[in-house]
């Protein structure tokens, strides 16, 4: 054996194993699974079994059951510069609404996947064991209302909508009816009937000729 082959064997041994797994593959597996039965329910037995992994290898890779759900909940929410910029790069606050709540009934309506939102259905408890998961996925909804909320300033400015128009209650209703549309669609709702409800929502959307 020559040194540079000693040093390597030296180096895996204090590294551990070569990871064996598809790590982009394993965290997908987990995100379905924390969506369908949630972060609490969901025990790390559960994980090993749905990703394929041993828990030693779980442990490696994510750290814990809390950073793989908060790893799971990114994957899921997707990069937030992308969600900003569609927000502020649609032609009006009205077209950002109906484009995320039309969105979201697609998330939530797939085939392949669960019904309803992973961030409202993966919290959902009330337990304090999860009180600072549930504040970080509360952070990513509150993220959202905050670029809405942004987009309908500057629409009140530019004369797109009313001076009246209260920018943090319209940013608040499209994370009402999206938090909304989660429950129904784990109730069965249909894409149709979920599209009609986001159309009747923003039926009441103001408009600068109405005050």
């Amino acid at each position: 054996m020559n040194v540079s082959d000693e040093r390597r064997q030296t180096a895996q041994r204090k590294s551990g194993r070569p990871r064996s797994f598809d790590r982009e593959a394993a965290l997908e597996k987990a995100m379905l699974l924390f969506w369908r039965h949630g972060y609490e329910t969901t025990s790390i037995s559960d994980l090993t079994r749905a990703m394929g992994i041993t828990a030693p290898s779980l442990y490696t890779a994510f750290g814990d059951k809390r950073r793989l759900f908060l790893e799971a909940a990114q994957l899921y929410a997707g990069e937030p510069d992308a969600e900003n910029a569609a927000i502020a790069n649609a032609p009006t606050a009205y077209d950002a609404a109906s484009t995320i709540l039309h969105g979201a009934i697609v998330t939530f309506t797939g085939e392949t996947t669960p019904p309803g939102c992973l961030l409202a259905s993966a919290t959902a408890s009330g337990s304090a064991d999860a009180a600072d998961v549930r504040a970080i996925v509360a952070g990513y909804r509150q993220q959202l209302r905050e670029q809405m909320r942004a987009r309908l300033e500057r629409d009140k400015a530019a004369g797109m909508l009313p001076q009246s128009a209260d920018a943090a209650a319209l940013s608040g209703l499209v994370l009402t009816v999206m938090q909304g549309l989660s429950v129904l669609a784990r109730d069965g709702a249909s894409p149709e009937d979920l599209s009609s409800i986001v159309d009747t929502a923003l039926h009441a959307w103001p408009t600068a000729g109405r005050c």
